[in-house]
């Protein structure tokens, strides 16, 4: 179950039903807790932004944060918590953030239905 929050204080339960939340997978939640207790930052969230740039338009970006803007989305799965400022939500919208693990490496994912088109590695994309 993921929880999206429009402000660190009110939290509202939102189970992924294609309503346009962005929905964080239990792989990702996994990879996100065990970074931050790598970096010894369990107050952190990751950001997620969407900036112009990549191969095909616009590109996906990936940071830990521990400031937490008024315009941002936080989205919580088991203690795991994203953070996505207003302009990048847009972009992200009925999105799944994934953790995928194959013989090539291992790598957050984006699934966007947003995205008419992306570049082959994924990190980046065209509406």
């Amino acid at each position: 179950m993921s929880t999206e929050i429009d402000t660190p204080e009110a939290a509202v339960d939102s189970p992924p039903q294609g309503d346009g939340t962005v929905t964080i997978s239990e792989s990702a939640a996994k990879r996100i807790n065990f970074l931050l207790e790598q970096e010894s930052s369990t107050d952190a969230a990751v950001r997620v932004a969407v900036s112009g740039g990549g191969c095909a338009g616009f590109q996906y970006g990936f940071s830990f944060d521990e400031t937490l803007n008024d315009d941002d989305t936080i989205i919580e799965r088991d203690g795991a918590r994203v953070a996505i400022d207003s302009m990048s939500l847009g972009f992200l919208q009925g999105s799944e953030i994934d953790f995928v693990e194959d013989l090539i490496g291992s790598a957050f994912s984006i699934k966007n239905p947003n995205a008419s088109s992306s570049c082959s590695c994924g990190s980046s994309f065209a509406v």
